[in-house]
């Protein structure tokens, strides 16, 4: 059983790994919050169990804070009696607010809980349930503290197998969109990013002067599809495309020349992926600023730029020095490709696996040695 909903970026991990489990002949549950981001990101996967559940996290208004207790303990008792129901062999947990009466309930039951944390700085959930885990999954070179060194894990973030780099032209393709010169893709986030798209919006004449086209998620409810002409260098016609949501991401990265994101684990994950050079704006209001450690490691490793929410004024200097610059470009691309290192979802299904089998073997003995 997975806790896997409220953003994408647990979402996605979450069917990496089912995916990964299924392919191997297990049998796996997700579950989802009710919101729209999940709702719309679980439709093309219906070959996997999906159920919603009920929940808030603990933020907002202090009325919505004191609202978290009463919903902790309804998700508690809630998810016991589906544990009850399915008897599963593990639960698996990739933070957020359905990790919390998930995992309580599951240790209750005397269940294995194995937690994933993306980012690296570690969320409210992940800090409060480490303890119960019985491994934890880690990004390389995070510390958690309170955790023993021998349940962990450095296998990092679960990509699901559609997302993969492929030629810019078979994207254009796909996309059905048409390139003169260079092109933009900018990404707010599974919630999208207010600020990114009134940049697109306020700055696409500038870019198209120059020749740079762009394709913009603007996340769920923010806008409907559109898209914006204006008449670029030598005289060539330049788009601006706006989608509110993809479901296909893997040819939306790749299409780009050059990649605005927020910094999102799951968002670094598949510009990884997709070999993708980026400059990264982390969302400033983000849980205990969880965006901006993902985005300094990303820049450590030399595989993109990071600029501040505050310095949104500069990003059209840096994308137009940036997207012509064919040497720094391929410096990323080179860091990028060495980060790519192993298919996260299937040495994570390996281990849980193992941990079920040194459940039942420990089980087995146990029942032996009885009288």
């Amino acid at each position: 059983m997975i806790a896997c909903g409220g953003t994408g970026g647990h979402l996605a991990p979450g069917i990496a790994v089912a995916e990964a489990l299924q392919g191997r002949g297990h049998e796996c549950r997700l579950l989802i919050s009710k919101k729209q981001v999940d709702s719309a990101l679980v439709e093309k996967y219906s070959h996997l169990k999906f159920e919603k559940m009920p929940g808030r996290a603990f933020a907002g208004s202090l009325t919505a804070r004191a609202a978290f207790l009463p919903s902790l303990i309804s998700g508690f008792v809630s998810a016991r009696r589906l544990l009850r129901e399915e008897k599963p062999d593990l639960v698996l947990l990739f933070g957020g607010f359905l990790s919390l009466g998930l995992g309580l309930a599951s240790k209750s039951l005397q269940i294995p809980v194995a937690l994933h944390e993306a980012n690296c700085r570690p969320g409210r959930a992940v800090r409060f349930i480490k303890r119960l885990a019985d491994r934890v999954y880690l990004p390389e070179g995070m510390r958690l503290g309170g955790v023993p060194p021998e349940r962990i894990r450095y296998y990092g973030y679960p990509v699901r197998k559609e997302i993969k780099h492929c030629l810019k032209a078979e994207a254009w393709k796909r996309l059905d969109i048409k390139v003169s010169n260079k092109l933009l893709v900018v990404i707010g986030g599974s919630q999208g990013a207010t600020a990114l798209n009134e940049w697109v919006t306020n700055n696409f004449s500038e870019l198209a002067k120059r020749g740079i086209s762009i394709y913009c998620v603007t996340g769920l409810g923010n806008s409907s599809e559109s898209t914006l002409h204006e008449i670029g260098l030598h005289q060539v016609e330049v788009m601006a495309k706006f989608i509110p949501f993809s479901n296909n991401m893997g040819d939306v990265i790749s299409a780009a020349d050059l990649v605005v994101s927020r910094a999102g684990a799951g968002s670094i994950a598949e510009i990884i992926r997709c070999r993708a050079p980026s400059i990264l704006i982390p969302y400033p209001y983000a849980a205990d600023d969880h965006q901006q450690a993902n985005a300094e490691a990303h820049e450590q490793r030399g595989a993109g730029l990071l600029l501040r929410q505050d310095r949104l004024g500069e990003l059209t200097r840096e994308v137009s020095g940036l997207m012509f610059n064919d040497w720094l470009l391929a410096k990323f691309k080179t860091n990028l490709e060495r980060l790519d290192r192993f298919d996260s979802s299937e040495r994570i299904a390996g281990d849980l696996l193992a941990i079920c089998q040194s459940r039942t073997v420990a089980q087995t003995e146990e029942f032996e040695v009885k009288p």
